[in-house]
């Protein structure tokens, strides 16, 4: 009975896939695709000479599946999902090959052609049975694959604030110490530096530039990321800034905090492995030291013993 019903629900799920396709397949394009195709139309001809042919067939084939993945995208990303992929993208610093609409297409192209995969595989290995099992499964992981590789690219980048955060810091109290304003200091990070942090410090002054105050361009900075001594910093930033408080003690007492926790958090991880040297030596050296040692004399008790 329980196989039945898992039967079921697998039959379901590879039918509503497949349902949702065509649907956005058979969908009309939205008011901003056509908009956006008018606009590539002018944009492509920039430069090169006019085609009176128009689009060929392949093109057309092209921007329809297209804007049919773009469109099933949208239908199993709902409001919440996307506000959640937005907040993923800023912790991974909006890289420019995964957009927002680019993470949605990718869904919608992942659910449908990993469902396939996942269905002729399990027909190949398992019958029909395996095909109603393995399309939907497939189907579900291909939809939240983007997710969860956003959601990598983002811990990883958090990490590297973490880690270049003191260099930052140092670098800003050189620059204000030397009689620079705090703005001048990020303009000279934001050039002479590289990597994940000076990126932040740059798109701070970006926005200032844009006419965002410096205070409003911060909690920007502290909302795009997870790493709570850059939060702290930011914080307390802030609060000199309110207070008229000098800030280059500020930075100073934060740099060199910094600085404290990275060689903390340096030796906590050279303390983690002996631990994690233990179970590679266990289950790969210990018995192929033993097999070294007591393999002669195995072979030789039965040898003995077969006599």
């Amino acid at each position: 009975m329980g196989l039945l019903i898992i039967e079921v629900v697998a039959i379901l799920t590879g039918a509503a896939s497949v349902g949702l396709f065509l649907l956005a397949v058979a969908l009309p394009p939205t008011r901003g695709d056509r908009m956006m195709r008018t606009l590539s139309m002018f944009g492509a001809g920039r430069g090169k000479l006019r085609d009176d042919r128009g689009p060929t067939l392949d093109q057309q084939l092209r921007a329809a599946t297209v804007g049919a993945f773009d469109r099933l995208g949208r239908m199993v990303t709902p409001a919440a999902a996307r506000g959640r992929l937005v907040r993923l993208l800023d912790y991974a610093g909006n890289p420019e090959d995964r957009l927002i609409d680019t993470v949605v297409r990718r869904r919608g192209q992942l659910l449908v052609g990993m469902g396939l995969a996942g269905a002729l595989g399990g027909a190949a290995l398992a019958g029909a049975r395996g095909a109603v099992l393995a399309g939907p499964a497939a189907a579900i992981l291909g939809l939240f694959l983007p997710d969860i590789i956003v959601n990598d690219l983002g811990t990883k980048r958090q990490r590297e604030l973490a880690q270049s955060l003191p260099d930052v810091l140092d670098a800003l109290v050189i620059g204000v110490e030397a009689g620079l304003g705090l703005d001048a200091a990020m303009a000279q990070v934001s050039a002479n530096l590289a990597g994940p942090m000076p990126a932040e410090v740059h798109r701070v002054l970006q926005e200032m530039k844009i006419g965002i105050s410096r205070t409003e361009a911060l909690r920007s900075l502290s909302a795009r990321t997870t790493v709570r001594e850059l939060k702290s910093f930011v914080t307390s930033v802030i609060q000199a800034g309110e207070l008229g408080v000098p800030i280059a003690g500020v930075l100073r007492e934060h740099a060199r905090d910094q600085r404290t926790k990275r060689r903390q958090r340096a030796e906590e991880q050279a303390q983690k492995v002996p631990i994690k040297l233990l179970f590679p030596v266990l289950f790969c050296l210990f018995p192929v030291i033993f097999v070294v040692i007591l393999g002669p004399g195995v072979l030789r008790l039965l040898d003995t013993l077969g006599r």
